[in-house]
């Protein structure tokens, strides 16, 4: 990972289990180091990166369970940051007021995961998704309008999770920094890129350019 973030930390016993459940393979060299998994290669030492498969196998075998705050981020499994009252509080106010403000046919999903790729399912505070009770994940291609609620995970959603939302062609992302009371609007990503990036302050409202129903008050969004 390009940031300091924290990874999940496995045991001995667990590291067994993976092997017991065929997520690490017979044929990789493989040591459990400080509770990191490390693959052996040629060129050196590496972290054993995971699939999303692999990932939602270890939940099956019990490795991972519902109280977990974890994250598939570059194949990594990412400790996620408690939620402070700060966030709930923002991320519950988006989720009222946005869910008055999208048409029928779309729904807010509320930290829920988006299957990114292989080795990338985040879980994004909010997303504006069709409001389809067949679906069994929610991908890219769904997502009209996703946002994260930053405290201080600010620099890790900045340099990590954009670029990867821009990289999927996610096609709107607000990004909502409450140690600056500011919202980051980033919107048309071209080759990877988001190509307009809006920064709207406390006192303006912000629109969305993917559904323009959708209009914020950010002031009031951010309890200021």
């Amino acid at each position: 990972m390009a940031m300091n973030v924290a990874t999940r930390l496995f045991n001995a016993d667990e590291y067994y289990k993976m092997a017991e459940a065929g997520i690490l393979k017979s044929g990789e060299r493989l040591e459990l180091i400080g509770g990191k998994i490390t693959l052996q290669r040629a060129e050196g030492a590496t972290q054993r990166k995971f699939t999303v498969d692999e990932y939602y196998k270890m939940a099956e075998v019990g490795l991972l369970n519902e109280d977990d705050r974890v994250e598939l981020i570059d194949g990594e499994i990412i400790q996620m940051s408690p939620i402070g009252t700060r966030h709930f509080k923002c991320v519950n106010r988006l989720n009222k007021l946005l869910s008055k403000l999208i048409p029928d046919n779309l729904v807010v999903s509320v930290q829920n995961p988006v299957r990114i790729d292989e080795g990338n399912e985040p879980q994004p505070d909010v997303a504006i998704v069709p409001d389809d009770s067949d679906a069994k994940h929610i991908f890219p291609k769904d997502v009209l309008l996703l946002i994260e609620v930053a405290d201080s995970t600010y620099y890790e959603d900045r340099n990590i999770k954009i670029p990867m939302y821009a990289r999927a062609g996610i096609p709107e992302v607000w990004l909502a920094n409450l140690p600056k009371n500011t919202i980051e609007a980033f919107s048309n990503p071209v080759n990877g890129s988001y190509t307009e990036i809006r920064l709207v302050n406390v006192s303006d409202k912000l629109q969305s350019r993917r559904l323009p129903s959708i209009v914020i008050e950010v002031g009031k969004v951010l309890n200021i």
